[in-house]
């Protein structure tokens, strides 16, 4: 009983690390006015009749901290690479010179800056759904253990077990928050 007990509480530490993950990498999505390599996580390219991501067709490097560059293996990939930056439909223009793609990032507005705020408040609330589910999960299956003859006290210390964890991961969330967000607005 003590190892399910155990391997109920290590779920639910695996499923909320995952969403921290989940949230770090979305974070990093989200422009805060630096240009970053992250920025073009997610787009991917046509290469040979494979989708292939775009970092693994190009070397994508920051020379500066309003601009990034996308410099292709092959020279042939560097029209289908600039239309798949200007489908990903991220405000991107970037500028073929033959050679590499040269991407300037626009300095942000005061809206739009706000605007980002309010997208990574939205991703932190979808971070704590996934670690309260987490926590509803693992107390469901608790509950179920105790049925099954779980002495009463044992599964009360492993539900305090869960609200501990459930506490730590969403001072996390709150932690990335603060810092993304200390990121944006700061000009």
């Amino acid at each position: 009983m003590e190892e399910d007990v155990q391997l109920i509480l290590d779920i639910a530490e695996d499923k909320m690390e995952k969403a921290i993950d989940y949230l770090h990498d979305e974070l990093a999505k989200l422009r805060a006015g630096k240009a970053s390599p992250h920025m073009l996580d997610g787009i991917t390219v046509d290469y040979y009749g494979a989708t292939t991501p775009l970092n693994q067709v190009s070397n994508i490097n920051t020379p500066d901290p309003r601009s990034i560059t996308v410099q292709p293996w092959e020279k042939s990939m560097l029209e289908p690479i600039e239309k798949a930056i200007l489908h990903a439909n991220l405000g991107f223009n970037p500028v073929n010179n033959g050679e590499i793609l040269r991407i300037v990032v626009p300095a942000l507005t005061e809206e739009r800056r706000k605007n980002l705020v309010k997208q990574v408040r939205n991703e932190g609330e979808n971070a704590r759904v996934s670690i309260r589910n987490a926590r509803r999960e693992a107390n469901e299956e608790l509950k179920k253990l105790q049925k099954e003859g779980l002495p009463e006290d044992s599964e009360k210390r492993a539900e305090q077990e869960v609200q501990k964890l459930t506490d730590s991961y969403s001072q996390k969330v709150d932690e990335l928050l603060q810092k993304k967000e200390d990121d944006i607005m700061t000009i």
